[in-house]
Parts: C-alpha cells; sequence; structure tokens
C-alpha cells in the first residue's frame, strides 16, 4: 500500500485526517466542557475551533514531511516512444 503513496504529497490526506480528529475530539470536549464545568458558549466554540485547525494544521506540516521520505519509484514498466499512456 505504500507503493501507491510514492511520489505524491500528503499533506492533503494528513490535512483530512488532522481536521477529523479535530473534529471529533473538540465536539467530545466541548459537550463535556459545557455540561459538565459549565463554561461559556464562546470559550466552547473557540476551543473546538482552535482543535479543529490546529489539529488539521499539524496533519497538512506531517504530511508534507513525509512525502520526502516516499520518493517516486522508478517506472517498471517502459514505454515505447509515440505511445502516450492513456493511449489503447
Amino acid at each position: 500500500m505504500i507503493n501507491k503513496l510514492r511520489g505524491r504529497n500528503l499533506a492533503h490526506p494528513g490535512c483530512l485526517f488532522g481536521v477529523t480528529i479535530g473534529l471529533t475530539i473538540g465536539i467530545i470536549l466541548a459537550s463535556v466542557m459545557a455540561v459538565a464545568y459549565n463554561v461559556a458558549l464562546s470559550t466552547v466554540a473557540i476551543t473546538w475551533l482552535a482543535l479543529t485547525v490546529g489539529l488539521g494544521a499539524l496533519g497538512w506540516i506531517i504530511g508534507h514531511r513525509l512525502t520526502s521520505r516516499f520518493p517516486a519509484l522508478e517506472s517498471e514498466e517502459q514505454e515505447e516512444p509515440g505511445k502516450s499512456a492513456g493511449a489503447v
């Protein structure tokens, strides 16, 4: 599976994972803060937004850094001159 990711920028999938985790943890934390600790709505909303954006940015940075570790592999099949990859 890792061979399919070689040569691709992993920043976008990293950001997607970060935002998804940020939304999930943010919703759980916001509900605990609102119900158990009776925190103001604006504080809960700012905490949720900060978790979502922060983990999304962290995922983007980690994904971008991982890209350099997985360079593109050389193609095993040699293309004939004059033939394009999409031609049948």
